[in-house]
């Protein structure tokens, strides 16, 4: 049982394997006398596909190292493993020991029965009873197994999804440890969303202050997020529509529409690395001014388009308003 409990601690290794674990064997060494590397065949029984088994490879390098124990393992399991050989020629069982109640077989039907006085595996009940001997609440395996998974920070044994929805996600210490890191992506998130929504200001009519511009109306061209370097704003007229300074009231909504529908139907003529970076920020704005106009309004300002917006709409599309 303490052999076990070390094992999982160092291999996060499920109690259920232990019953039908082979022996490490040494693999061959390149003409290295001073280490050890063992192939250890692990057991998922959950796996889908037939995939059922596969082997990690455990060097012993010294005291400090994870292959050290596996050394140990075999030295304190070898008297009983020989024995079993010797009494039925084939079991070579990692976990093999002295059974101290005779003749008790295991209700688990899959663990291996006994072989004289030689039990094989680790039983649920004995590890429960190993735990109240240590003064544990319960069954240390769980628990020591899931410490080992978030200490390694990678998969044991099991896919990158149950890793991360099992062990990851729902660690406190992993909560605690990314609320930061969830903190900034959720800015980051805001920001970007921020960037692609209408940045301005509805307004029922036109202001005479306000100086007009090809999508909006500007209250402020002396303090813009896009200066130009002689002073002004330097912004595309598409971006208009991003910034704080801008005003749109009901005489521009045909005209955005247009705007909208035309910039919509670029998409169909050109490439997707072509029309994204050029055009998607500015539909995802329009998109969100329309529904802030709402649907209907939007779309019955579709029937108001004069010529002058066509125009205009044209230019813009053509990079013919350059700001």
């Amino acid at each position: 049982m303490a052999l076990s409990v070390l094992l999982t601690d160092r291999f996060a290794w499920n109690l259920s394997l232990y019953d039908h674990m082979p022996a490490p064997t040494p693999m061959p060494s390149a003409g290295e006398s001073r280490t050890v590397t063992y192939q250890v065949t692990v057991e998922k029984r959950r796996a889908s596909g037939g995939r059922w088994y596969s082997t990690e490879n455990v060097t012993d390098t010294g005291a400090d190292s994870p292959g050290r124990l596996i050394t140990q393992a075999l030295q304190v399991t070898a008297p009983g493993r020989a024995l079993a050989a010797q009494l039925s020629p084939g079991h070579d069982l990692l976990m093999t020991a002295r059974t101290a109640r005779p003749g008790r077989t295991s209700k688990n039907s899959d663990r291996p029965g006994p072989l004289g006085l030689l039990v094989f595996g680790v039983a649920k009940g004995d590890a429960k009873t190993w735990a109240r001997s240590h003064g544990l609440s319960g069954s240390p395996f769980q628990r020591t197994r899931r410490t080992t998974v978030t200490r390694e920070g990678r998969p044991l044994q099991h896919t990158q999804g149950t890793h991360e929805s099992v062990y990851v996600l729902p660690d406190k210490r992993v909560q605690e440890a990314s609320r930061e890191v969830f903190e900034v992506g959720a800015r980051e998130a805001l920001a970007q969303a921020r960037a692609v929504t209408f940045g301005g200001h509805l307004t029922g009519k036109a202001d005479p202050a306000h100086q007009q511009t090809a999508t909006a109306d500007c209250g402020d061209d002396t303090n813009s997020p896009w200066p130009a370097p002689d002073g002004g704003c330097g912004a595309d007229f598409l971006l208009c529509l991003a910034c704080t300074n801008a005003h749109v009231h009901p005489g521009h909504h045909p005209r955005l529409a247009h705007l909208h529908h035309q910039m919509d139907s670029l998409r169909s003529v050109l490439p997707d690395d072509t029309w994204t970076p050029r055009w998607s920020d500015h539909l995802l704005r329009l998109e969100d001014l329309r529904e802030r106009v709402g649907p209907a309004a939007w779309k019955a300002a579709l029937d108001c388009v004069a010529e002058v917006d066509r125009t205009l709409v044209t230019l813009l599309l053509m990079g013919g308003l350059a700001s």
